[in-house]
């Protein structure tokens, strides 16, 4: 932990005014920093309330340069690409730039457990959540879901913190140090951040094991062929617990013939039916084992952490069951942002789908889920403001196929696809913000649709 009086006096600027920005000022402020919140934007009015009732300063509409150069320290949010002109010119100057997470975890000695990958982070980080607080312990919930870990340290501190990293996270986090670290799977995301390169990606994804000791661990998928080409070229001090959705040598969690998923650590051994995890699929089979290793760590009872598995409830926005119109089921996986996880979701599906594709494309190579789109997919429905590079891979490939530009016009075209017994999925593969928010605005205003037009 660092000194706090060093933090005195010193000027924070903290660029982004939403949960992780207000949190990192919060912390700032209670460290006696002089501290300015600086949004290029128009923030959520909630979020101007909790600086203005503790008195911590804050611009919109852009950033004052000289506030910026100023400045002893910068937190950004991890929605601003390291290239913005900005961020460049004040790294130049040799002003340190943090992420949220770094500088909270510079004033805590909380035990972290940090989970990143590019599917299934939420639903682990959620269910691990869920393991421990439901065995007593005193955790907080924190990163890209919760409050923010630095507003937690700061107001409402706990013993555990499990924490959702994505890469943009990770990419300003030095110091830090995860006491457990999760990787669930490395797939093409966000590519246009990475110069289109997949090494890059998967860099930023591994910064999660840095500063690891042989007290720590490290939880991962043992068949991503990415993880295991980077655990080859890296030296890790920390102990492994693979995971494999078959028995293999080494794995601390697998699937055995019987559909018996163990778990097998030094000294805690355990199993569970897979028929009795609460979520489905395959891609939940790797989520359970790997919230199941990471609850295994902290001295839970074994009937506990199965009773938990047993009765998480899944996430919004990921294959989650909006309702009934005529007959046709509609599933919302709005959280499908990318081309690996829009597969999972087909891959569960089991009656003809007409499947909901679009919307702000990261560098998406769509030939990952052909396959299951030829086997499974009888119409697409395009929404998005341009759909051309869809509407240009998928035309031949499907027997129907639609450009919508609007939830609503999207919808009608479902309805008119759609016959009783089949599946609606929206699992769009793409980021949200051409027509929506937030693929949470995208999810609920599928859901509202769907309630709106079956009478619900």
């Amino acid at each position: 932990m660092k000194d706090i009086k060093e933090m005195e006096g010193r000027r924070l600027v903290v660029l982004g005014c939403g949960e992780s920005g207000v949190g990192a000022a919060i912390l700032g402020r209670k460290l006696g920093m002089e501290v300015l919140v600086s949004d290029f934007g128009h923030p959520d009015p909630k979020y101007i309330s909790q600086l203005d009732e503790r008195g911590i300063a804050h611009e919109e509409g852009g950033h004052t340069r000289s506030a910026l150069l100023g400045a002893d320290y910068i937190i950004k949010s991890p929605g601003i690409p390291p290239t913005a002109p900005l961020v460049v010119e004040c790294a130049a100057a040799g002003i340190p730039i943090l992420s949220e997470i770094e500088f909270a975890g510079w004033f805590t000695d909380s035990k972290m457990i940090c989970i990143t990958g590019s599917n299934g982070k939420t639903t682990t980080t959620l269910l691990t959540y869920h393991i421990l607080r439901d065995g007593g312990l005193d955790v907080g919930l924190a990163g890209n879901v919760g409050f923010s870990l630095a507003r937690q340290v700061a107001e409402e501190p706990h013993d555990i913190y499990v924490i959702e990293l994505s890469s943009f996270q990770l990419e300003n986090m030095y110091e830090f140090k995860a006491n457990v670290a999760v990787i669930l799977n490395i797939t093409p995301d966000h590519m246009d951040r990475y110069d289109h390169k997949m090494e890059l990606y998967a860099a930023a994804k591994f910064r999660i094991l840095q500063n690891q000791t042989p007290d720590d661990y490290f939880i991962y998928w043992m068949d991503d062929p990415l993880i295991a080409e980077q655990i080859r070229n890296i030296q890790s001090e920390a102990r492994m617990l693979p995971f494999a959705d078959h028995p293999a040598e080494g794995a601390a969690s697998w699937l055995d013939e019987r559909d018996i998923v163990h778990f097998d650590l030094p000294g805690f051994v355990w199993d569970i039916p897979r028929d009795k995890l609460s979520l489905k699929g395959r891609h939940n089979l790797y989520n359970s084992m790997a919230a199941g290793l990471s609850a295994s760590l902290f001295d839970l009872r074994k009937e506990q952490i199965r009773a938990s598995l047993e009765d998480f409830e899944a996430v919004e926005h990921r294959l989650e069951y909006a309702g009934t119109i005529r007959g046709a089921k509609y599933i919302n996986d709005s959280k499908a942002t990318n081309v690996n996880s829009t597969w999972y979701a087909l891959d569960s599906m089991t009656t003809p789908t007409i499947l909901i594709l679009g919307g702000k494309d990261k560098g998406n190579d769509y030939s990952e889920i052909e396959p299951l789109v030829r086997e499974k997919v009888k119409a697409i429905v395009c929404m998005g403001v341009d759909n051309n590079k869809l509407l240009d891979f998928f035309t031949t490939k499907v027997p129907q196929i639609r450009d919508c530009h609007s939830i609503e016009e999207a919808m009608d075209a479902c309805e008119e696809l759609a016959e009783e017994g089949d599946t609606v999925l929206l699992s769009p593969c793409c980021a949200s913000f051409d027509l929506f928010t937030s693929y949470e605005d995208r999810g609920r205003r599928f859901k509202e649709s769907v309630r709106r037009r079956s009478g619900d």
